[in-house]
Order: structure tokens, then C-alpha cells, then sequence
């Protein structure tokens, strides 16, 4: 088990500036960090996988897609834009030696039809999302595309929706994310789908029901540590909080408080409740 610090906190574009951030991190007991991937270009990537290596250090990644690239669209020049979207951040997260994408990238990110999801659009994700993971075989990355609350995405709002498309695809780099936020809102119970889909989750966001310090809210997190241990979970626990550090992109995913004085507690704190809950099971 590795535990990751995802850097949407306080950016969407991981640059030098942040290098010393990352160093403290690291002095925090971190494994790794989870970079965000929609900016910038190879060399960038390349620059922060070089950095992280000289830390010793591994990373995730986590990415989006937008309307004019949504894969579940009826119109096919929009799905195919998805696709070359999708191989861009695949190149991208190789560049950097990232193991997993995670992220809402099966649909366009906070746009809504107006009406339920349809088949036809769940068949259409899953064709991008077939032609991604199989593009993915070739660089070793797998994708671990994330159900969303209902307020964030309607097509995938729990691991049961989207673990029915990823069986039928059943291909070995398109696994799941299992997101502690998003399943204290809309799971019945964490613990059944922890073992309902303990063959589909290749990756856990560690992330509490107000998006602040992991063990400070409402998640029930004993249920969460305890089912993750009994089915031999042993990838990466990676803790994302929001912030209003990154003004638009707090906008785009309505944050509009910050859920601590200083963002040092979340890194400082959440690992240790990490650490220790995750030791507590063993």
C-alpha cells in the first residue's frame, strides 16, 4: 500500500514552483503525489517525473474531460476528439512514469443532458473508454475512470453503474476508482461495494464527505480501512481535498470555503490518520 497526496489542493498544473511543496510531502512520509493532466506538454511532465525520481518518489495522476470532448456524446467527431483527448493524457502520464489516470473522464465533467442517463450513452463511454485502455496497453498505465455524485455527473453516480460498463469491456488497464466522497453520498453501504468490485478497484481517493482533513467529517472511515484491508487492497490510498488556493478551479467544482486555516494540515494530519487507521486493520 503507497499513500499519495493529490496536488489538486492547491493547482491544476504542477510546475517547479511547486517542487519545494512536493519536498514537504515527502518529510510528511509520503509515496507519492497525484498530479493533475490537462495542461502544459511533454517536456513539462517529463520535468516532474525527473524531479519526483530525484525525491524517490512515484506518482498517480487524475484527469477530466469537457464537453467538446465527451465521450458519451451522440456526435461522433465529439467521441473521437474524446479518444484523442484521452491518448494525450495517456503519453502524458507515461512521459512522468505516472502508474494510474483516475478522474471522471467516461463523460464530460459537471455537464448535464437534463434527463437520466441513457444506454446508448453509456455505450458510447464505453467505446472511448475501450479505445483508450486499449491505446493504454501499450505504455503500462492503467485507467481508473471515477463515479461522480449526482451533483458533479449524471452518467456514472455509483460503482455499481460504471463497474456494469467496465465488466462488459473487461479489459486489464480500465479498472475503477473507489472515492470515499463520492460514496459516502451515494452508496447504501461502503463496505458491500468494496467487495462487490474488489476485482475492478485498482485505485482509492481518501477524500472526506466536505472535501477537508481526511478523519475530520462524517465518512465512516473504520468501514472504508477495515473492508479495503479484507480484500488485500495494496495499491494507493491518495488523499484529495479541495481548497479555494486555485480560485477557477474552485469556481468550476464548487468549493467556495476553505475547510482549514493552513493547507499543511491536510497533507501533516491526513497522513498520519491514514498511517494509522490503515495500521489499525493489519
Amino acid at each position: 500500500m503507497k499513500i499519495g497526496m493529490n496536488m489538486l489542493l492547491w493547482t491544476t498544473f504542477v510546475t517547479k514552483k511547486h517542487f519545494p511543496l512536493i519536498e514537504k510531502i515527502k518529510k510528511a512520509g509520503f509515496d507519492g503525489i497525484e498530479v493533475p493532466i490537462g495542461d502544459g506538454e511533454a517536456k513539462d511532465y517529463r520535468t516532474i517525473g525527473k524531479f519526483l525520481k530525484s525525491l524517490d518518489l512515484t506518482c498517480t495522476s487524475v484527469s477530466s474531460v469537457f464537453e467538446a470532448e465527451n465521450p458519451a456524446s451522440p456526435n461522433p467527431k465529439v467521441r473521437q476528439k474524446g479518444v484523442d483527448e484521452l491518448k494525450w493524457r495517456i503519453d502524458m502520464a507515461a512521459e512522468m512514469g505516472a502508474e494510474v489516470i483516475g478522474g471522471p473522464f467516461h463523460s464530460a465533467f459537471a455537464w448535464f443532458s437534463g434527463q437520466a442517463p441513457k444506454e446508448e450513452e453509456r455505450k458510447w463511454s464505453a467505446d472511448v473508454l475501450h479505445q483508450a485502455a486499449e491505446y493504454a496497453a501499450g505504455t503500462g498505465v492503467i485507467l481508473t475512470p471515477e463515479a461522480l455524485n449526482r451533483f458533479e455527473c449524471y452518467l456514472y453516480n455509483t460503482l455499481a453503474s460504471i463497474g456494469k460498463t467496465l465488466r462488459e469491456i473487461n479489459h486489464p488497464n480500465l479498472r475503477m476508482i473507489y472515492d470515499t466522497h463520492h460514496a459516502h453520498i451515494e452508496e447504501k453501504s461502503q463496505a458491500a461495494v468494496i467487495h462487490e468490485y474488489q476485482d475492478l478497484i485498482a485505485h482509492v481517493h481518501i477524500s472526506e464527505n466536505d472535501r477537508g482533513t481526511p478523519g475530520t467529517g462524517q465518512v465512516r472511515w473504520t468501514e472504508v480501512f477495515a473492508n479495503l484491508q479484507s480484500i488485500g487492497y495494496d495499491r494507493w490510498l491518495t488523499i484529495e481535498a479541495f481548497s479555494r488556493h486555485n480560485e477557477e478551479f474552485a469556481n468550476g467544482i464548487n468549493v467556495w470555503r476553505n475547510y482549514q486555516e493552513d493547507l499543511k494540515e491536510v497533507y501533516e494530519e491526513g497522513y498520519r490518520f491514514i498511517r494509522d487507521s490503515w495500521d489499525q486493520f493489519a
